[in-house]
């Protein structure tokens, strides 16, 4: 046998696309090629597989070698197709089973001594092997976890060469997979209870996290903000199944969670303000999700919202109106989820404190502190609070409320939200569209007509008016009331306009 075919998998966004890997035999001067649009890292597999092959005491053939990923229009990157090359190697070698290769899907990177090392993407590539109707798919053992996470897929676990060769030749069992799990659910989760005073930016922060809105805090610095934006995980509703899956998967094709269990949290993602926009809403060379991808689901938290490039802030405004981010690459498109949360903090001024005597900012400088932060990015922002210093009682009294507590009353509000988009496709008040709001966030006769007066005072756009609706919707789960009544608009008015003044004057 001369010719030889094993199926693996490409990571394709966050999915992945069925290649398979052919290897042919033929006399000639001894020689390896690699063909099939790959990069550098798997062309330098021949050294790999080489090295691998003769360190398990299997023949290498001293033959011209040529080894075709197909499809080959599309891009292979990375050093997870090393397992399945060697193995088309062995099976046209006649050193495993033909046969063999058509029952499993196979990834892994190979060392030189040939054990198999765990790459990027398992659980995408597992659930294309299950939606390719394959039986089986062997990966290294390090990551076997991640792939175990998908049913109806048999999952061969293995740590070296010579295991996955008798796998194929049916001369041991397949190695069983640890259990999944959960992995990561053991760091402690800073508390509401740490803070002091702020009981408007904690409703805010409540208000946040039971509807899934976007929010500013801004004020001078020291004085809490940093601190109340890194506690919302703590009281975020744990993630269901399905977004922990969602999660993991992602995690694992931006290289965070290879060879983990199930994600547990909520994702907090916090950049500096140096990030450029690709490493923000991804791209690169070869396209890699960023951090709005890497907090789906979770939090994105921008600190010194100002200091951030504009560039990189602009490119926010289609992942926080759509929930996506679209990244064209080499006349190829990547779409990467993005329905996070945005929490970002910045200083009323350069020097952060206007408005007070300590400010020595000049009209210059605020005009230019004022530019960086556009108008439509703004009106993406659902609630806005200016923190204030605490005072000296506040500071040695009691804590406002606890994680716990709060976490509480947000579940009850999220289930609320879950009974009310049973068949929507959505899961929290901030992803309501248009139509959605028509139906279901329905106001009082005193609630319409605030709403309607602040609009023709022009406190709010379009996109504004309907955000103020979303934030009321909440406002009014977290009260139980079925219906958004006239204290529940103001509440959202109140934050909204707020926005308005930062926007003015920050």
């Amino acid at each position: 046998m001369s010719l030889a075919r094993a199926v693996t998998f490409a990571l394709d966004g966050i999915a992945s696309r069925r290649v398979v890997a052919e290897v042919d035999l033929r006399v000639g001067l001894p020689a390896f090629n690699i063909v099939g649009c790959a990069d550098a890292a798997v062309r330098e597999s021949r050294e790999r597989i080489q090295a691998a092959l003769l360190n398990s005491a299997f023949a290498f053939p001293g033959r011209r070698i040529t080894a075709n990923l197909a499809p080959a229009d599309l891009r292979k990157v990375g050093p997870g197709f090393d397992l399945a090359i060697a193995c088309a190697l062995l099976a046209a070698s006649e050193q495993v089973p033909v046969a063999a290769l058509e029952r499993w899907a196979i990834f892994g990177e190979l060392s030189l001594g040939g054990e198999v090392r765990p790459c990027r993407g398992t659980l995408a590539l597992a659930e294309g092997a299950r939606r390719e109707g394959m039986p089986g798919l062997i990966v290294p053992r390090a990551a076997a976890r991640e792939a175990a996470l998908v049913d109806g897929l048999a999952i061969a676990a293995v740590s070296t060469l010579r295991e996955v060769v008798a796998v194929l030749r049916e001369e041991v069992a397949p190695p069983p997979p640890p259990d999944p799990g959960h992995a990561g659910a053991t760091e402690r989760l800073e508390d509401l209870d740490d803070v002091r005073g702020h009981a408007e930016p904690i409703r805010a922060l409540v208000i946040a996290a039971a509807g899934g809105h976007n929010l500013l805090l801004a004020g001078p610095p020291g004085t809490g903000k940093t601190m109340l934006a890194r506690r919302l995980p703590s009281v975020l509703p744990p993630l269901t199944h399905t977004e922990a899956v969602e999660v993991t998967r992602i995690h694992s094709v931006g290289g965070l969670r290879v060879g983990e269990g199930l994600a547990a949290r909520r994702p907090l993602r916090a950049p500096h303000h140096t990030i450029s926009a690709s490493g923000l809403v991804g791209g690169g060379s070869s396209p890699m999700p960023g951090e709005v991808s890497l907090a789906h689901h979770g939090v994105l938290f921008l600190d010194e919202l100002s200091e951030f490039a504009r560039p990189a802030l602009e490119a926010l405004r289609q992942p926080l109106e759509d929930g996506r981010a679209v990244v064209v690459r080499r006349q190829r498109t990547a779409i990467y989820p993005a329905r996070f949360m945005l929490v970002a903090s910045t200083n009323p001024c350069p020097c952060g404190h206007a408005g007070s005597s300590r400010c020595r900012c000049t009209e210059g400088d605020m005009l230019r502190y004022r530019r960086r932060l556009s108008g439509p990015l703004l009106d993406r922002i659902d609630l806005l609070v200016h923190v204030t210093r605490p005072s000296a009682a506040e500071l040695a009294g009691e804590a406002y409320t606890t994680s716990s507590s709060a976490r509480a009353t947000i579940a009850q509000a999220r289930e609320r939200q879950t009974i009310r988009f049973a068949e929507e496709g959505i899961a929290a008040n901030a992803q309501m569209s248009p139509r959605l709001l028509r139906r279901h966030a329905r106001l009082d006769a005193a609630g319409q007509r605030i709403l309607s007066s602040a609009y023709e005072r022009n406190h709010l756009s379009a996109r504004g008016h309907h955000r103020v609706l979303r934030v009321a919707r909440t406002a009014a789960d977290l009260a139980g009331s079925p219906r958004i009544c006239a204290e529940h608009v103001i509440e959202a008015l109140t934050f909204r306009q707020d926005a308005t003044t930062v926007q003015l004057a920050a």
